[in-house]
């Protein structure tokens, strides 16, 4: 691992799915500054397709550089060479098309699209495309001009032996992929230094010359790791436009059944990820602007966003939304594309609080499930959540939660862990930590504690074991005759 002598600040460079975040943090994990673009909305060219318009993903990441070194420079007076190095995290499962010169062949291909579940596969409209690689990747090389990528953000289509944490050796592997060896970047683990930025870089971001890029890892790795879930029995819930669960681990699993084995942002560590909702909070959003309109001026008045003012509607309606279920199916999964999302139970009681809280619950509800198998497949009892991500700001959800599983949900003060993850791997590249258990000791700041209600417990227990869990066996042959009409 490289090293070098401390200075006083880390900085961590977080890009999303709908946004780019840059944050800079003392070796204490206190936010000295930050900055956030957030991303245009995605083209759709046709049906379970997503791209990233034009060069959008570094253009917003360079805004975000541009406005907090503005502030660390210019408002807090700070001296550029006192930041030690930047931890990179990027979208994972996308696809990124370049041209020999490193530029983007064809616009990046995001997580959501069908052509994700495929191997690559070159079109003539892409054109000269030189290098395949993750979101990660085109951005290191676009902030140092080198073709270097983490190891661990390397998930579908790729032939990356997550054993080794190196590519593999079997020709086949690569045919497997449809790519050659010389069309893929060079990997280095989690906490290794990618390069320095360079001086075209720093003067499109802002970011000073020579500043040190350091590895993460896929996005919920950074996130898990910067959350500080490293104790076992502690079960991460992120509260993303992907939802999904995951649990640290030692050992390469890959024939589990009910969770993948992914790399973790620690070097030669695992992550087990269960499945999860995809458009998980995006579906919180959408009712937001869809139903929203006609609490705007209230919610103006008590300066609060129209989620917080559903969220407040919502606390009052209880638990079990009077028998209103939804199913999380906004975006079906790979295996069963005929799904939709469906809401159940309707009756003359129900408002639109009894929507909003029943969407929130669905989400819990698929989380229960999903991470039930992963935990029994794993012979460990849930013993606590952290749930990270935006929604948990919201008490209603944290509750929600924390009722739905039957054990105590925490969030920290921080809620972008994925950011703090950064922090970590770029303080252990630079010396500035010991151990990854210290740097999470130094930069995570638990926050509240929610406790669950026995009696709501109960009744989410009975819900789910009545009509949640047999929803798709009745619903599916529907949705499967209904697909081939509408889509």
């Amino acid at each position: 691992m490289q090293k070098q002598n401390p200075g006083r600040y880390l900085m961590a460079a977080d890009v999303g799915t709908q946004s780019a975040k840059v944050v800079i943090f003392d070796l204490e994990g206190s936010i000295v500054c930050q900055a956030g673009q957030k991303l245009r909305k995605m083209d759709i060219p046709a049906p379970l397709l997503a791209e990233h318009p034009d060069d959008d993903v570094w253009d917003a990441l360079a805004s975000a550089c541009g406005a907090v070194m503005t502030e660390f420079k210019e408002t807090l007076q700070k001296d550029p060479k006192d930041i030690m190095a930047v931890g990179l995290c990027v979208i994972r499962c996308c696809r990124a098309l370049l041209k020999p010169d490193g530029t983007l062949a064809w616009p990046l291909i995001d997580w959501m699209d069908k052509r994700m579940n495929d191997p690559y596969q070159h079109l003539p409209q892409y054109g000269d495309v030189a290098w395949v690689t993750t979101s990660s990747g085109y951005i290191t090389h676009r902030l140092t001009g080198k073709p270097k990528d983490t190891c661990a953000n390397y998930i579908g289509w790729w032939p990356m032996d997550d054993e080794t944490c190196q590519w593999k050796k079997d020709p086949k592997a690569f045919e497997e992929c449809n790519l050659t060896s010389d069309m893929l970047f060079d990997v280095v683990h989690p906490g290794d230094i990618l390069g320095n930025v360079s001086a075209t870089a720093g003067e499109k971001t802002g970011l000073p010359k020579g500043l040190p890029v350091v590895a993460t890892a896929h996005d919920k790795a950074v996130e898990a790791l910067g959350a500080g879930t490293l104790d076992k029995g502690t079960v991460l819930i992120s509260l993303g436009t992907y939802i999904c669960a995951m649990v640290h681990g030692r050992e390469y699993r890959p024939d589990a059944q009910n969770f993948w084995t992914f790399q973790a942002s620690i070097p030669e560590k695992y992550l087990y990820e269960c499945m999860g909702v995809r458009r998980g909070m995006w579906t919180v959003s959408w009712f937001c602007d869809q139903f929203g309109r006609s609490i705007v001026g209230e919610a103006k008045a008590q300066n609060v966003s129209i989620e917080e003012m559903f969220n407040r509607e919502a606390g009052l309606v209880p638990a079990g939304c009077d028998g209103l279920l939804t199913i999380h199916d906004w975006a079906p999964p790979a295996h069963a594309v005929y799904r939709k999302g469906v809401m159940l139970g309707f009756d003359g009681r129900h408002t639109r609080a009894h929507i909003y809280r029943s969407i929130l619950e669905g989400i819990a509800f698929t989380m229960k499930n999903h991470v039930d198998k992963m935990m029994a497949e794993l012979e460990t009892p849930i013993e606590r959540l952290v749930i990270t991500g935006g929604g948990s700001n919201s008490d209603l959800i944290m509750q929600i939660f924390a009722d739905m599983f039957g054990v105590h949900a925490g969030r920290n003060q921080m809620k972008g862990a994925a950011a703090i993850g950064c922090a970590v791997n770029a303080g252990m590249a630079t010396g500035a930590f010991a151990s990854y258990e210290q740097a999470v000791e130094k930069m995570v700041k638990k926050g509240s504690v929610f406790i669950p209600d026995a009696k709501n417990h109960a009744l989410y227990d009975r819900l789910n074991k009545s009509v949640y869990q047999k929803a798709h066996t009745c619903l599916d042959p529907l949705l499967k005759s209904l697909s081939p009409i509408v889509d």
